[in-house]
């Protein structure tokens, strides 16, 4: 993927500042490493060539065992991406790190697919719920004090 100097520059809409590794990224577009295990009988640059032909993931080499991934969450998700690495004979590193980013990530991003589902609220609206709830108060001064020891003289 070659970006131009404008996107270098000022990022791409919807793009998530670059972290390395693994993290939440609050964008759409995801930058991810799938860790192949260190035993994995395939090559990473089969997972390279599957992984540029399904479209809309541009992936690079980071290693002999490591892949880095870019795409749009409202595309693809992490877990997608990795089924269909699995269903085509990959094994990805099944260590216990490795096993608790993925169930972090998987959450992050079903979250927030869910979150954009939701309808858009109307934040300028939402004074008016307190509007009328203050309408519905009895209002006025409810101080028992006589109005002459409440002024100062």
């Amino acid at each position: 993927m070659v970006a131009h100097a404008s996107q270098r520059r000022f990022g791409r809409e919807h793009r998530a500042p670059r972290k390395p590794g693994y993290g939440p990224q609050a964008g759409l577009m995801k930058h991810r490493e799938l860790r192949f295990c260190r035993r994995c009988p395939r090559r990473v640059d089969e997972a390279l060539a599957l992984l540029a032909a399904v479209g809309g993931i541009s992936v690079t080499a980071q290693g002999d065992r490591i892949v880095a991934i870019e795409y749009s969450l409202t595309d693809h998700s992490f877990r997608s991406i990795e089924r269909a690495l699995r269903a085509h004979g990959f094994v990805l590193d099944g260590s216990l790190k490795m096993r608790l980013i993925r169930t972090m990530l998987y959450f992050c991003e079903d979250t927030q697919l869910r979150n954009l589902k939701q309808p858009e609220r109307l934040i300028k609206k939402s004074n008016e719920i307190y509007v009328k709830a203050w309408q519905h108060h009895p209002h006025g001064d409810h101080d028992d004090t006589p109005s002459e020891l409440r002024d100062y003289r």
